[in-house]
């Protein structure tokens, strides 16, 4: 369902009306601008169902959430006496130990479900399920091989459905990726970041939100491992809507040219290992690629070079030769679904 209202409890106002006064660096400017922005009981099935002030508004809030939990040791229990249901098809480290941690931090009770544990799909329909968890928790984050699952579980459910991962796209990964962007430049506006790897479910993800943010994205994908047609049509779309440039190549070096920022990837996502693991083995990061195409970072190393491995951003350290900000790899492990979803209450 495209609207679900659950009630905030009373603790939530007392931390809104508190959330000017300790925003961390680059959200204190939007925090007043984007206070009536509300996200109240929409389901997070994908990005381009949200618009640029709403994925404003979950970068600030998530934010502070971090800040004040992780940097002031604040006690927030904003989803006491809540559930969420966590059904994972596929297994996971960070998006599991993010999602859990972060519900308990605060206050809520996280249940994890694998294949093993439900009916989903063999003894009992998507409707049938999304039905009974209905009942019993009040929130569902599914993590599943085809994104169709997770809108059968959203047209069924009477709650909130998140997308944990689907094979189109990883939408909670992004806005963490924003987030340490976001922490580490200031400001995502004028940004150039640079794709280099396979057109995979993460792509989709950025390529669905970037401009919105102002981003400006370039792509560099293998012939034949592009991204999906109708998620290159709304890229460009949003591109010429939002005045950003967007360019899709297979020459990683025209891509990484004049970019603030290079992402790669595993390569191959899970699932997919022999299909593609021969047409990207000619898709490299190398040192080189990094000192000849890459902006300076006036704030930071000046190669600023992110690994997606297992869906997270970490620093290519092999490339022992380039400056390396440990603390940025701290940074973003911090910031996983851990603040991003909660106030979808």
């Amino acid at each position: 369902m495209s609207t679900k209202i659950l009630s905030l409890n009373s603790t939530v106002f007392k931390w809104m009306k508190t959330f000017h006064t300790s925003c961390p660096r680059g959200f204190r400017t939007a925090a007043a601008s984007l206070s009536s922005v509300s996200l109240k009981g929409r389901s997070f099935l994908t990005l381009k169902d949200f618009s640029p002030d709403e994925i404003k508004r979950l970068l600030w809030v998530s934010g502070d959430l971090k800040h004040r939990i992780k940097h002031e040791k604040q006690y927030l229990p904003l989803l006491q006496g809540k559930s969420i249901a966590m059904i994972f098809e596929k297994r996971s480290t960070r998006t599991r130990m993010s999602t859990e941690t972060g519900f308990a931090l605060l206050g809520g009770h996280p249940c994890f479900l694998k294949s093993e544990d439900i009916h989903l799909g063999v003894n009992e329909s998507s409707t049938d399920t999304a039905r009974v968890l209905s009942g019993l928790c009040d929130i569902v984050l599914a993590r599943v091989y085809s994104h169709s699952t997770l809108e059968e579980l959203d047209k069924e459910a009477s709650i909130p459905i998140i997308n944990g991962l689907s094979d189109l796209s990883h939408p909670i990964q992004i806005l963490a990726d924003y987030l340490t962007l976001q922490e580490h430049y200031g400001s995502l506006s004028g940004l150039t970041v640079s794709w280099i790897g396979d057109g995979n479910n993460v792509l989709h993800s950025f390529m669905m939100s970037a401009a919105k943010l102002g981003i400006h994205l370039k792509i560099a994908t293998p012939k034949g491992y592009e991204p999906e047609k109708s998620v290159i049509e709304e890229a460009q779309r949003l591109s010429k809507e939002h005045g950003t440039k967007l360019v899709l190549t297979s020459d990683p070096m025209e891509a990484a040219h004049g970019s603030n920022v290079l992402v790669t990837s595993t390569w191959v996502s899970m699932g997919q290992e022999e299909e593609k693991k021969r047409g990207l083995m000619t898709l490299k990061v190398t040192k080189l690629l990094c000192r000849q195409h890459v902006e300076p970072n006036q704030t930071g190393p000046s190669c600023t070079v992110f690994h997606g491995k297992w869906g997270r951003w970490r620093w290519m350290t092999r490339y022992s030769t380039l400056p390396v900000h440990l603390s940025f790899l701290r940074q973003r492990t911090g910031n996983g679904p851990t603040w991003v979803w909660w106030f979808l209450f």
